[in-house]
């Protein structure tokens, strides 16, 4: 009899356990799901709005008759796509020679010992926090002395300005973190120096060189003041474009939405394909020591 109590109760316990145990995952659920409903609802919100006429953009919340007018106007009515071409070409151009020329010199910052090393290192990243209203005019003066403005290369070149030097300051701490061993030990195994760096070396670095120029490609995707003065009507980014929906008179905010809504669709679909590196990269050192 005693033992069979004990195994009620037993029973009871792993029961009331259990429950416990499913009532910690509902309500872990559902706070996970309030949270990304808060943080989801501004995008959640702009695209309610790409659906709503203008007369129903102020006295309507949820509760409108969905049109298409807006998608007609800015997709078919205009040259946006031409705009977001552009703007695609504008800023993966400039990853790309953030990358070709910002690894080498995270690199070197990060192995070799020279006179004002860190001088320089912290030279290059201030100049991601410098205004861009400080430099635009002289840059501006420059291009059309040498024939830039309004080019491809010209914006490309001038985005580097906000894309590399935050490359470079996470890419040299991956180097940093990087045991001088394991590249003596390739050469030994007769490896060249460039075969080094692609293949020991780049793989290491993976994590921090996705992350860091993913935001490179975001700072450079959503720069307003550089393509603002120097370019003109042969090269317009989105977010030049995307003024022309904004009237002297009036606002025509279901318009603005659907330009901004397919704006930041590339920026969301690189962010899902690349998350895990994502994750990687801009942890790193957060538990260190």
């Amino acid at each position: 009899m005693h033992h069979t109590t004990d195994l009620r109760q037993a029973r009871s316990a792993a029961s009331h356990r259990k429950l416990l145990r499913r009532a910690g995952l509902i309500g872990r659920n559902l706070a996970l799901i309030v949270f990304a409903t808060f943080a989801l609802f501004p995008i959640i919100w702009m695209i309610t709005c790409t659906f709503k006429s203008d007369a129903q953009m102020y006295n309507t919340v949820f509760n409108f008759t969905p049109t298409l007018s807006n998608y007609r106007e800015v997709l078919i009515g205009t040259d946006y796509f031409k705009a977001f071409l552009q703007n695609l070409v504008v800023a993966g151009g400039a990853v790309l020679v953030t990358i070709i020329a910002g690894v080498p010199a995270a690199y070197g910052l990060a192995r070799y010992n020279f006179r004002n090393k860190e001088d320089i290192a912290f030279q290059i990243l201030s100049f991601k926090f410098a205004p861009e209203i400080l430099v635009i005019l002289p840059v501006f003066l420059i291009f059309q002395k040498i024939g830039l403005y309004d080019t491809y290369f010209g914006l490309i070149w001038v985005y580097q300005l906000i894309t590399m030097p935050l490359l470079i300051w996470v890419v040299r701490g991956y180097f940093e973190d990087i045991s001088v061993e394991i590249e003596q030990a390739a050469q030994l195994d007769g490896y060249r120096w460039y075969e080094i760096f692609l293949k020991v070396l780049l793989p290491l670095i993976k994590p921090g060189l996705v992350a860091s120029g993913l935001l490179a490609f975001i700072y450079a995707w959503n720069s307003f003041t550089f393509p603002l003065i120097l370019s003109g009507f042969r090269i317009q980014t989105i977010t030049i474009t995307s003024l022309r929906y904004i009237a002297s008179d009036s606002v025509h905010y279901g318009q603005v939405a659907v330009a901004a809504t397919v704006a930041i669709t590339p920026e969301i679909i690189a962010c899902l394909f690349i998350q895990k590196h994502l994750v990687r990269g801009l942890s790193f050192g957060a538990v260190k020591g």
